[in-house]
């Protein structure tokens, strides 16, 4: 597991993962065991699955040869339903660099860290007039936990 800044100012936490016995592991499993010792802000925002991992010439992990992780929305998407969903739902998308979120994409598996977080946050407040508790967002992090649409 590494730190990631594919942008700059925007560090994250991604696990590079190799299969036993040329077995693919799968990430949503990774995700869920990993997910149940440590809360979803230190889970690794993505895993990505290598045949191998990339090595020097001296036999050291070869860090800058490791692939950046696609992440991406789900691929069932849930449309905002309100005004106040849509800016919010546009608020994760512009804060995790994405083209778009949906009400039931979690901020922390989509990148999102204490930093963007808090980030968030701010723009909530000043952006919808709403106060919302930090704590709110790391116990519930996707649109539909965050309280009833508007």
């Amino acid at each position: 597991m590494i730190a990631r800044e594919d942008t700059p100012g925007n560090k994250r936490l991604v696990a590079y993962v190799v299969g036993a016995g040329g077995e693919a592991p799968d990430p949503g499993k990774l995700r869920a065991h990993i997910g149940r010792s440590l809360p979803d802000y230190m889970v690794p925002s993505a895993f990505v699955v290598l045949e191998r991992l990339p090595l020097t010439p001296n036999g050291k992990l070869d860090r800058g040869a490791l692939p950046a992780p696609e992440l991406s929305a789900r691929t069932v998407w849930r449309a905002p339903r309100s005004p106040q969903e849509e800016m919010l739902c546009a608020l994760f998308a512009e804060l995790l660099g994405l083209e778009r979120v949906g009400i039931d994409d979690n901020f922390f598996e989509l990148g999102g860290h204490s930093l963007l977080a808090m980030r968030l946050i701010s723009r909530v407040r000043s952006g919808l007039d709403v106060e919302l508790p930090i704590r709110a967002l790391f116990e519930a992090p996707n649109r539909r936990g965050l309280g009833p649409a508007s």
